[in-house]
C-alpha cells in the first residue's frame, strides 16, 4: 500500500472529534439506562437505512453493535489475519452446526456491508413471484419496488462497474462469451474505487459505500447513540405482549462479558442483526412463536468454487473482487425445479484461497504456488424454491448463543455436480491448463472430457465437498398471514407490535443475488412505513 493512503480522510475520527455519541470497546462504557424512540439492533445494511431514514425524521436512535468501531484508517495494511479477527463474525470461522459449511458474515460497524466485495442486484423477479404466490406478498412486484431500489442505488452510487475486469473476472466472461452464456457486468455501491481489491478487509480508500461511510455517519450526525462491542442479550417483554427493554452486554472482542449490563427502553425496536442473531435474540426472549416458524426456513445460498490454473498470471488478489455475472444456469428450468445456480468468481487472497480451497500437506502447498496463475469462479445455489429445498433452522446452544443447522442433501448436490461442470466448461473455454473442483477428493483435470468423467463420479458428501457461504436470510420471513410468517409484509412481528425486523431475515426464500441491495431497498420501504405509523414525518431517502 502507497504511503499516500495516509492523506485519505478518516470520516469515523473526523466525527468522533465531532463529538459523536459512541460507547463501549475503546470508548467510554454506556449509561447504565438508555431511552430512545427506536432502538436498533446491529449496524449492517437494514439497520443502517434505518437509522438515517429514523434520524431524518427526528425520532431518537440508539444502535447496538456486537462488533467493533474500525475505519478506514484500521484497514490500510490490508492484512488477511487482522481483518478475518476483527471484522467478521467468529473471526471468519463461523460454522453450520455440524461444522459442514463456514459462513462468512460481518461482525463491526456497517456489518457485511464493510467487508463484502460491492455487488448489487435488485431482488430477482422469479423471487418476487415466489413470495407472493407462495406466501401472499402480492405488494412486491419488480415495478412496486423499483422506487424504494431507485432511491438507494443514488443515496450509495450504485452503478455498473466502468472499469475492465480483472483478469480473474475477465475468465468468466471470456469463457461464457465463448459457449454463448450470457454474463454481464456487476454493479457496485462504490465512489472513486482505487480497483485495490481489498473489499473483504475494510476498504482503506473509503470508496466503499457501505453502511459505515454513509447511513451510520449520517445518524450519528442527527443525534444517534451507538453502542459498540455489545451484545443485544435478552428482549423483556410486559404482561401487554410489547417489549418493554432490550438488555445488552457489553463485550471483549473475543465475545466474553466486559462490564455491566445496558438495559435500553424504547417506543420501538428494529432488528437487524443478521439471519442467525436475530432469530437467536428472539429464542433466547421465548419471543411468541405460536406457529413454530422461528428460525426455520434459513437460506445459505450454499456456495461451491473450481479452481482453474491458467497458462497467464491472474494475480486474482489485485483489482475488483467482483465485476462479472452469469445468470444462467439460474433460469434452465421452472423455479421449483432442479437447483439453479448465479456463477461469479472469488478472490484469491492467500489465507482465504488456502483455507477454502481444499487440500494439505504437499497437495495444498503446490497450490498455493500457483495461486498467482489461479482462477477461482464460484457458484451460488439458491436454496428455498424446492419442496426439498427448506433451508436450515437456527438452534441455541447451551450458552445461549445462536447457531445454524442446515443438513445437506441429494438435491443439493445434484445442483453442486452441475455447477462443477458449467464453471470447467467455462474455465476450459476461457484457456484453463486443467481445472479441479473444490473438493477433497478431486484432481487437476486437463481437459472437458476427462473433467466430466471424474466430476460424474465425485462422491457429494458433507466435509469432502466444500461448502460455504456469504449469504444468509429468512429465520424471520415475511407473509401475508401469521401461519405462513414471523413478520407482516410491513416487517412488523406479527405477535409483537413494537418490533419490527428490517435485513435479510425477512426473505422468505434466498434470492440468488448477493442480497445488500434487496435489504437496502426493503428497509427503506418498511422504515418509511414504520415512521408513519410512528407519527413521524416520512422523508425519503436521498
Amino acid at each position: 500500500m502507497s504511503s499516500s493512503n495516509s492523506s485519505i480522510p478518516d470520516p469515523i475520527l473526523e466525527g468522533l472529534q465531532r463529538g459523536w455519541k459512541v460507547f463501549g470497546g475503546a470508548r467510554a462504557a454506556a449509561p447504565a439506562e438508555l431511552e430512545c424512540d427506536v432502538a436498533i439492533v446491529g449496524s449492517g445494511a437494514g439497520a443502517g437505512i434505518t437509522a438515517e431514514l429514523l434520524t431524518r425524521a427526528g425520532l431518537r436512535v440508539v444502535l447496538v453493535e456486537e462488533g467493533p468501531l474500525r475505519s478506514s484508517s484500521d484497514f490500510k495494511p490490508q492484512r488477511e489475519d487482522t481483518a478475518y479477527a476483527n471484522l467478521y463474525q467468529e473471526a471468519a470461522g463461523r460454522k453450520t452446526a455440524d461444522q459442514g459449511m463456514n459462513i462468512l458474515q460481518g461482525r463491526c460497524v456497517g456489518g457485511s456491508t464493510t467487508i463484502n466485495w460491492t455487488g448489487s442486484f435488485r431482488t430477482p423477479k422469479d423471487a418476487l413471484e415466489t413470495w407472493a404466490r407462495e406466501f401472499g406478498l402480492n405488494e412486491f412486484t419488480e415495478s412496486q419496488m423499483a422506487p424504494w431500489f431507485e432511491q438507494v442505488e443514488r443515496r450509495l452510487n450504485i452503478g455498473e462497474w466502468q472499469t475492465s475486469p480483472n483478469e480473474n473476472n475477465a475468465v468468466l466472461k471470456r469463457g461464457a462469451d465463448k459457449l454463448g452464456i450470457p454474463a454481464f457486468v456487476v454493479q457496485r455501491n462504490v465512489k472513486g474505487c482505487w480497483n485495490l481489491g481489498s473489499c473483504g478487509m475494510g476498504c482503506p480508500t473509503n470508496a466503499k459505500q457501505s453502511m459505515l461511510v454513509t447511513t451510520i455517519p449520517a445518524a450519528l450526525d442527527r443525534g444517534a447513540q451507538l453502542l459498540v462491542q455489545t451484545r443485544a442479550q435478552q428482549l423483556e417483554f410486559g404482561k401487554d405482549g410489547l417489549v418493554q427493554a432490550l438488555l445488552c452486554q457489553p463485550i471483549e472482542l473475543n465475545g466474553t462479558p466486559a462490564g455491566a449490563p445496558v438495559r435500553i427502553r424504547a417506543r420501538h425496536y428494529v432488528l437487524g442483526g443478521g439471519a442467525i442473531n436475530n432469530p437467536g435474540l428472539l429464542l433466547r426472549s421465548k419471543a411468541p412463536d405460536p406457529h413454530t416458524l422461528l428460525g426455520k426456513r434459513t437460506f445459505l445460498h450454499p456456495t461451491v468454487a473450481s479452481g482453474a490454473l491458467m497458462p497467464a498470471p491472474v494475480e486474482g488478489w489485485a483489482g475488483a473482487p467482483l465485476s462479472v455475472f452469469s445468470d444462467h444456469f439460474l433460469h434452465q428450468g421452472p423455479v421449483d425445479g432442479p437447483m439453479g445456480f448465479k456463477l461469479e468468481v472469488a478472490p484469491v487472497h492467500p489465507g482465504f484461497a488456502a483455507t477454502n480451497l481444499g487440500g494439505f500437506g504437499p497437495a495444498l502447498a503446490e497450490r498455493v504456488r500457483r495461486f498467482p496463475n489461479t482462477q477461482v469462479m464460484i457458484a451460488l445455489l439458491r436454496d428455498g424454491f424446492h419442496a426439498q429445498s427448506v433451508g436450515g433452522q437456527v438452534q441455541l446452544r447451551k450458552d445461549g448463543s445462536a447457531v445454524l443447522d442446515y443438513p445437506l442433501n441429494d438435491y443439493l448436490f445434484d445442483g453442486v455436480r452441475r455447477a462443477f461442470l458449467a464453471m470447467a466448461e467455462i474455465q476450459f473455454a476461457a484457456g484453463a491448463k486443467s481445472v479441479c473442483p473444490v473438493h477433497e477428493l478431486a484432481g487437476d483435470y486437463t481437459s472437458m472430457v476427462q473433467a466430466r468423467a471424474a466430476i460424474a463420479k465425485l462422491d457429494l458428501r458433507p466435509f469432502v465437498t466444500m461448502v460455504g457461504s456469504a449469504h444468509v436470510m429468512g429465520g424471520c420471513g415475511m407473509a401475508a398471514d401469521a401461519k405462513r410468517g414471523v413478520v407482516r409484509p410491513d416487517g412488523q412481528h406479527w405477535q409483537i407490535a413494537n418490533l419490527s425486523v428490517h435485513d435479510g431475515s425477512l426473505f422468505p426464500t434466498s434470492i440468488g443475488a448477493n442480497p445488500q441491495l434487496s435489504v437496502y431497498g426493503l428497509a427503506n420501504r418498511m422504515t418509511q412505513g414504520l415512521i408513519a405509523r410512528m407519527g413521524g414525518k416520512v422523508e425519503a431517502l436521498a
